[in-house]
């Protein structure tokens, strides 16, 4: 990796707002969350952290609703304890206690609103080292749409949970190319996975966080027993076959 710190790119303008999932999507993401509470067995720490900047504003909503969703849903898992953490404004990120009953973050999360500031990825990766150093953290979840920080940075500080047995899962709201670049590679030096926040597929992004959750608790082999397309889906990204 070069030493040499690049530019800070400058946000590009958020995308035109795309159709939302329709109600049969919603509906049937749903019914996948409420099934989780049985899905998994095993214990384990879970960190689910949120980019807060003003370009989520325009689809955050509706985000909110599905990230809400994913929470409380990760958070019944077997003995899954979830911690919440989000960034925004100038410098603030802010982080929650691991909780196993999580109805009072989805509703922290859900209050939260937007604020202009550029993204504070680093310190999202930064806190999961110092949390994993203190008890293990079996998985980190990154849901955002931009990134504007040193690639290199964001690189070292992803290798090292990778070394920790921390993966990140990264899933990219919109269709920014440097973010995606970037984001890919936190998954891959963390042995990880990455996937697009797509709220056209409502009820796949279900599927893909109860996989995140029952790794979490009992890791591939509980993936292997379960056997679930999403379960096999996930698998193969963590295996290096997903793109």
């Amino acid at each position: 990796m070069s030493d040499k710190k690049q530019p800070v790119p400058a946000r590009a303008n958020p995308a035109p707002i795309k159709p939302q999932s329709n109600a049969g999507e919603i509906d049937a993401f749903i019914r996948q969350a409420r099934t989780l509470a049985t899905s998994a067995t095993g214990s384990g720490r879970l960190i689910l952290a949120l980019d807060a900047t003003m370009s989520r504003q325009p689809t955050w909503d509706l985000a909110c609703e599905l990230q809400g969703q994913m929470f409380d849903a990760v958070g019944k898992a077997g003995t899954l304890s979830v911690q919440l953490v989000y960034f925004r404004g100038l410098g603030e990120c802010r982080s929650s206690a691991f909780v196993s009953d999580t109805n009072a973050l989805k509703q922290l999360m859900t209050r939260i609103e937007c604020r202009s500031g550029h993204t504070q990825i680093g310190k999202v990766l930064t806190h999961a080292l110092k949390q994993t150093a203190a008890a293990k953290v079996n998985a980190l979840v990154y849901i955002g749409d931009a990134m504007e920080e040193n690639i290199d940075d964001l690189a070292e500080k992803a290798g090292s949970l990778g070394l920790h047995g921390v993966p990140v899962f990264v899933f990219q709201e919109g269709h920014d190319s440097g973010a995606e670049k970037a984001f890919k590679e936190i998954a891959r030096l963390s042995k990880g996975a990455w996937f697009r926040f797509d709220r056209r597929a409502a009820a796949t992004l279900a599927g893909l966080l109860s996989a995140v959750a029952v790794y979490a608790t009992g890791g591939l082999k509980a993936l292997e027993a379960r056997g679930k397309p999403e379960d096999r889906l996930m698998i193969e990204h963590l295996r290096g076959g997903g793109k």
